[in-house]
């Protein structure tokens, strides 16, 4: 079975999954690279908000990494942002190449699974993207 390659040549996009507040060191948000990569030094901006900032450290496993490539799961200590500043769902991406941003539509194919009755006008469904929980 062939490897398949890691898109570490595209711009950063990292889904936040959780946040810390790290006591002498600051906010730690945590989640996985999915493309491109994270390093120490970095500006990142968190979409949908566009709150910018700059990466102190990256680890994963309590180890210090100079770099992340997509699918590792990273801590990385940020510079002058709350924890309650970012959330669950929000992106992060490198500031100097393609910053995420809020998208206006989106198209989705939805699979509805085990649903306990009839879907009707006006139901108003839980929706699931990625690590951000919308109802």
């Amino acid at each position: 079975v062939p490897v398949p390659t890691r898109p570490s040549t595209l711009p950063l996009r990292l889904p936040l999954q959780d946040g810390y507040k790290i006591g002498g060191i600051g906010t730690g948000p945590v989640g996985r690279v999915e493309t491109g990569v994270i390093k120490p030094g970095m500006v990142v901006t968190f979409g949908p908000v566009g709150l910018t900032t700059e990466v102190k450290s990256v680890e994963m496993h309590h180890e210090s990494l100079a770099e992340a490539a997509p699918g590792d799961n990273v801590g990385f200590n940020i510079k002058h942002v709350s924890v309650k500043e970012i959330k669950l769902g929000f992106v992060a991406s490198d500031s100097n190449n393609d910053p995420c941003k809020e998208a206006l539509t989106f198209e989705a194919q939805v699979i509805m699974m085990n649903h306990p009755g009839t879907i009707s006008a006006g139901s108003t469904p839980v929706l699931e993207c990625h690590t951000a929980h919308i109802a």
